[in-house]
């Protein structure tokens, strides 16, 4: 199975939101072999995108959640919140929320403990800048923000952990990493992540890409075995590009599919 996470950020209000979701449910109409697609819409248009998503192929992310249960967090959003709208993913530690809000692996760990309490897939972010990588510790970056964000973490049967390898110097940039590249950071990420989880089994670990997505590099990504699929930014507000992304998914499905 190959997944298509599409984090429409805070580009596109609740009527545009809505109009979004029914436009992504038709890139996937009729198709023999779909990719698992999660839609994430800002906050405010989580109620009225999960009237359109019930019953489809697609199912209702979020993009951010507090890391506490309740109490006095004005303008915070709780995993219990999202639950009792239908949320099943949520974007955490996106490379946006660490520069730009502070966000510190210590407050991302707590807010996967709380994805999992409240029965839903964490989609943890990760990924190195561009000083980092010149510099030859973009592995030793990795490391340390898986290992921040999953201490103190169980893994259970019923569990699923998405890792999203996004390289900061990759978002929104219109460069995409190169596949050899990222098939080398994915088999690190998933060894990085059977040592914490040592009893996890393969199904429950799966490792997508993020970074400047789009219909020209997505069947670059879907064909390889080590990428599980793509979290997808800007591409997935513009609906001709999308439905590139997921023709590539689908054609890839398809090629694979036992005949």
């Amino acid at each position: 199975m190959k997944t298509i996470v599409a984090n429409w950020k805070m580009n596109v209000g609740v009527r545009e939101s809505v109009a979004l979701a029914r436009g992504t449910l038709l890139t996937v109409r009729g198709r023999k072999m779909i990719p698992e697609l999660i839609v994430c819409p800002p906050f405010v248009a989580l109620g009225e995108v999960k009237k359109v998503v019930a019953r489809s192929a697609a199912s209702l992310g979020a993009q951010n959640m507090s890391s506490e249960d309740s109490g006095a967090f004005t303008g915070e959003i709780s995993a219990r919140m999202l639950q009792e709208l239908g949320v099943s993913s949520v974007i955490l530690g996106h490379s946006e929320r660490r520069a730009l809000f502070g966000e510190t692996d210590e407050q991302i760990a707590k807010k996967v403990q709380q994805a999992f309490a409240h029965q839903m897939t964490p989609i943890v972010c990760v990924g190195e800048s561009t000083e980092e990588r010149d510099a030859g510790t973009a592995r030793e970056v990795v490391r340390n923000q898986l290992a921040g964000a999953l201490s103190n973490t169980r893994l259970r049967g019923s569990d699923t952990l998405f890792v999203a390898y996004e390289p900061i110097w990759a978002i929104g940039t219109g460069r995409s990493a190169e596949i050899g590249d990222v098939l080398e950071m994915h088999a690190f990420i998933r060894s990085i992540v059977s040592e914490v989880f040592s009893d996890a089994s393969a199904k429950q670990i799966r490792v997508l890409y993020g970074g400047s997505v789009n219909g020209d590099n997505a069947y670059q990504f879907f064909r390889e075995e080590e990428v599980d699929g793509v979290l997808v930014g800007g591409a997935s507000v513009k609906l001709n590009q999308f439905r590139e992304i997921v023709d590539a998914a689908a054609e890839v499905l398809e090629a694979q599919s036992p005949i």
